[in-house]
């Protein structure tokens, strides 16, 4: 029997990426789907044939062989589920971002913590593409201690999902919550402090302008600039643009201290980049020394078979590797509840100060609702 035995609560287009990188894993398997939607649960069974597909997150934990579950799920339901789930039958979660997306609800998540007695770890997968890591990795050495964090997303505008919850603030948390947790969460890993204000400015100047849904209009933001200050003195800079899909590289970070700079430039998902154009560009890391000067170009190309299983490259299948771990026993989740908070916390600022034109200052969160 298969160490890994997993119950997925959503079964969308991110949980089809982590269907293909699960059966990726020598130790696991899928065996109970929950999908309401009929197209995309038709899917999943093509995926994972000896799948139990059952009709609600109860019957995924009644399933006696599941050890490990998977919410993969819209965003505005990851909470209630995780909530549900601590009633039932408490297993190791791997959860989607956000944690939640309304901020009344951030106490019910510092209750959850308390009481939920099984590992939880939030999926954040920008940490494990592999240029990405390699940045975090070598970033104090190459910069003598990061001042300026800069991150650049220049992408795609949101896909098209089932019912089409990712078009309206509402469900989703805003742009900056849904999108741009993950560069917070990168944000305050690179930083090993928390925050202590941002600022921001953002709208809709583009995407989905002419769709409509019953009748309204998508109120989903497009483009964004974030600075977010943090304790330890650090600068971070978010860069959004979303109407941006013709760029060779998706993402570009940089980071920059008193002995030089380390940036990677990470490509957007392989299956959008034209035949026409040959090869997809290959993700690089360049280390720029202030003395002597010269830059240093490192390619980090990613596994094929696992570009192949997902838009995310190959970070999709290292998060459920470390997950398998926790599972085992051997580690603690790498991005826990509180990190998952402080993701959305940022967002949730941001979304405020751009709509205000006010710095947000996060020094007044509350301590019990930080954790």
């Amino acid at each position: 029997m298969k160490t890994l035995r997993y119950g997925i609560i959503g079964c969308g287009m991110m949980g089809q990426e982590h269907l293909r990188n699960i059966a990726l894993l020598p130790d696991a398997e899928v065996v109970a789907i929950f999908e309401p939607d009929a197209a995309m649960r038709a899917e999943a069974a093509r995926h994972c044939p000896g799948a139990r597909l059952v009709d609600s997150v109860a019957a995924v934990l009644a399933v006696a062989e599941v050890n490990c579950l998977l919410i993969a799920s819209p965003n505005f339901l990851h909470l209630a589920q995780l909530e549900e789930i601590a009633a039932i039958r408490p297993l190791p979660v791997l959860c989607e971002k956000p944690l939640f997306t309304d901020p009344a609800d951030a106490p019910r998540l510092a209750a959850l913590r308390v009481a939920y007695p099984a590992p939880i770890w939030v999926a954040m997968e920008y940490r494990y593409m592999p240029p990405v890591a390699h940045l975090i990795r070598e970033a104090e050495a190459a910069t003598g201690g990061i001042r300026m964090l800069t991150i650049r997303e220049h992408r795609f505008p949101f896909l098209e999902k089932v019912g089409d919850w990712n078009r309206f603030n509402a469900w989703t948390g805003g742009t900056l919550v849904e999108k741009c947790c993950h560069f917070f969460d990168l944000m305050r890993l690179i930083a090993q402090c928390d925050p202590v204000r941002v600022m921001a400015s953002g709208g809709q100047a583009v995407n989905h302008l002419d769709e409509r849904y019953e009748g309204a209009t998508p109120d989903i933001w497009d483009h964004a600039y974030v600075i977010v200050d943090f304790e330890n003195g650090m600068r971070a800079m978010l860069e959004l643009c979303m109407f941006a899909e013709g760029s060779r590289y998706q993402e570009e970070i940089s980071a920059v201290g008193p002995l030089g700079k380390i940036e990677c430039l990470v490509p957007g998902p392989g299956r959008f980049w034209p035949a026409h154009l040959g090869a997809p560009p290959v993700p690089q890391v360049i280390v720029s020394p202030r003395e002597p000067k010269g830059p240093r170009l490192l390619e980090v190309p990613v596994d094929p078979d696992l570009l192949a299983a997902g838009d995310h490259n190959g970070s999709t299948f290292y998060q459920h590797q470390g997950f398998a771990r926790v599972v085992a026993g051997a580690q603690a989740p790498e991005v826990s509840l509180t990190d998952g908070w402080w993701a959305v916390a940022i967002g949730m600022a941001a979304q405020e100060s751009a709509r205000t034109g006010q710095a947000v200052d996060l020094r007044h969160a509350v301590p019990d609702v930080t954790m």
